[in-house]
């Protein structure tokens, strides 16, 4: 039996990367963060994701999912090899999501909340308006299957 199967919950720590591949094909590269709690005495550990989404799920990070945003995903691994600008062969682990469902939106930082040691503080959208709790959250689901060999990079 054979299992490739990812869950995570965290929090999309930079916009979305948008790109388009030579055949058409639009893909969303994602940067999220997940915490460990250690325990009282023991500092809580960040475990940061790579995480690639593909047309239909690309889409819906590239209209609604900001920095700082909650998203739950489910996907695969799946490790790959490219060769940098000085032809050093590089490997890389990237989830690649199946399902993204949108969680809580960052919230709105006033200027007296701001951060000085961050270089931008997330400005939430004049038209935000937070997930109550009784709110249907939408779950999207890639049904497409990825040629691989087709991805540029």
């Amino acid at each position: 039996m054979n299992l490739n199967k990812v869950i995570l919950c965290g929090r999309v720590t930079k916009a979305p990367e948008i790109l388009m591949t030579q055949s058409g094909h639009k893909v969303a590269k994602i940067s999220l963060a997940t915490n460990e709690y250690q325990g009282k005495d023991k500092q809580d550990k960040t475990t940061f994701h790579n995480l690639v989404a593909w047309n239909k799920i690309a889409d819906i990070a590239q209209q609604f999912v900001v920095m700082g945003h909650e998203i739950m995903i489910e996907g695969r691994i799946d490790n790959r090899s490219y060769e940098d600008k000085n032809g050093v062969k590089k490997y890389i682990s990237e989830i690649i999501v199946e399902r993204l469902q949108l969680g809580n939106k960052p919230r709105p930082k006033t200027a007296d909340q701001a951060d000085p040691n961050l270089t931008s503080n997330y400005q939430a959208p004049k038209e935000y308006q937070p997930i109550k709790e009784n709110d249907d959250i939408p779950v999207i689901e890639d049904i497409d299957e990825i040629d691989i060999s087709s991805i540029p990079f």
